[in-house]
């Protein structure tokens, strides 16, 4: 894909300024709001301040809590994320987040095709930041039964500590 715009400036990232994190999935009630709890565990647990949410690249469930397994590992995980609410991606939120991390590749395709030619955040596969996991998608549990969470889980919680220490690694 030829990409015409210039690429985005990162110079906030570079000069240490609190990341911010946009976790996108296609509906947002299964992968995208685990990541947005692993990644917010994660950045605490190393004292990072950062702004986080999750978003979908779909409209079908805006407004719904996250599938009920997907709140099942969370909470034996020790996190709620029964408050969180699917939302669809907005054309601000590739200028209000410095990172939109997508949990497979077909989204983020859909993340370039979408983004507005004035986008500052810096897009990729979520488990990018895994080393040796480049490339690789989060599998989409949906349609499976619950043990397909506890994995979706395991890899957003490795790319998530991942990014944690990288992003405090760049604040320092």
């Amino acid at each position: 894909m030829t990409d015409a715009k210039p690429p985005p400036s990162h110079a906030a990232e570079e000069a240490g300024a609190a990341p911010a994190a946009l976790f996108v999935c296609l509906g947002n009630i299964c992968r995208s709001p685990l990541a947005e709890a692993a990644f917010r565990r994660a950045a605490e647990a190393a004292g990072l301040t950062a702004r986080i949410d999750s978003a979908g690249t779909g409209d079908w469930h805006v407004g719904e809590p996250p599938d009920r397994r997907a709140q099942a590992v969370a909470r034996k995980h020790g996190l709620d994320i029964s408050g969180c609410r699917a939302r669809q991606v907005k054309a601000e939120d590739f200028r209000r987040f410095t990172h939109i991390f997508a949990l497979d590749a077909e989204n983020l395709a859909r993340l370039r095709s979408i983004a507005p030619a004035d986008a500052s955040a810096r897009l990729s596969l979520l488990l990018d930041a895994a080393p040796g996991r480049e490339g690789e998608s989060v599998a989409d549990p949906y349609f499976g039964g619950d043990d397909g969470f506890d994995v979706a889980w395991a890899d957003v919680w490795e790319a998530a500590s991942a990014l944690a220490a990288r992003f405090s690694r760049q604040k320092s």
